[in-house]
């Protein structure tokens, strides 16, 4: 069994992913901050610890996110990375990033070429936004404005985690197929789920936004289409009561 460290992986599809790693037997490492079982310090702002934490590793899972600048993170990791011999790296980056301009996604893109340059085999898998994304979304417009004429197409991150686990446990494999969600949704839809599901406000007045990113989003360019090969609907995501 390999030795695996998972940057990320204590939130979102981390968790699962580590589960599951653990699960099949592999020597599962978390890189965190702080100490806690089964996690290793290490700091990808400063590239504190991420010597110790990769040494003997087998393959990297690169999860972690600031949603501010990932790009310096990823290169101080790779850089680590390669110094250690790491044999596979993971990345987990996002369905249409290289088509919509939004500032996070284009750093995706540049983290995603970094990988691709390193020297080191790797795997990029792209999926779409997670079940929280609208509410998300939702909450950074005030809670109450929504974006009118965007579709999305959430993904479960168990489900993201079960195919992170295939591709960290098989050869490295460059870009892989993007994966979604098992459904399309609009905007009305989805607002009125997370209002039934009492997670949005009752009065909320839809926005349309100017600019090439919404057009982008507007035009579905972060939808895979279906079926996705996600299994976990919205639905069941609400009922469930998670909220990441």
């Amino acid at each position: 069994m390999s030795t695996i460290l998972v940057t990320g992986g204590t939130s979102g599809p981390g968790r699962p992913t580590v589960e599951k790693l653990r699960a099949a037997g592999h020597d599962v490492r978390v890189l965190s901050r702080q100490p806690g079982p089964g996690h290793v310090v290490g700091d990808l702002a400063t590239g504190a610890g991420l010597a110790e934490a990769l040494a003997g590793a087998d393959t990297v899972v690169h999860l972690a996110t600031n949603r501010t600048k990932d790009l310096p993170d990823t290169q101080r990791l790779l850089a680590a990375a390669t110094s250690a011999g790491v044999g596979h790296l993971v990345f987990l980056s996002i369905v249409g990033v290289d088509r919509i301009p939004y500032g996070y996604y284009v750093d995706k893109v540049a983290s995603e070429r970094a990988i691709a340059e390193s020297g080191i085999p790797f795997t990029v898998l792209r999926a779409t936004q997670f079940h929280s994304f609208p509410g998300e979304i939702l909450a950074m417009l005030g809670g109450h404005l929504f974006l009118r004429g965007v579709s999305v197409q959430p993904i479960g991150v168990e489900d993201v985690a079960t195919r992170l686990v295939e591709l960290a446990t098989a050869a490295p494999a460059g870009r892989v197929a993007d994966i979604g969600g098992p459904e399309i949704l609009t905007a009305p839809d989805i607002l009125s789920r997370l209002q039934r599901a009492g997670r949005a406000n009752r009065a909320v007045l839809s926005l349309a936004l100017p600019g090439r990113t919404f057009a982008a989003f507007k035009a579905g360019h972060h939808l895979t289409g279906v079926p996705g090969y996600g299994t976990q609907t919205f639905d069941v995501w609400l009922a469930s009561g998670a909220t990441k």
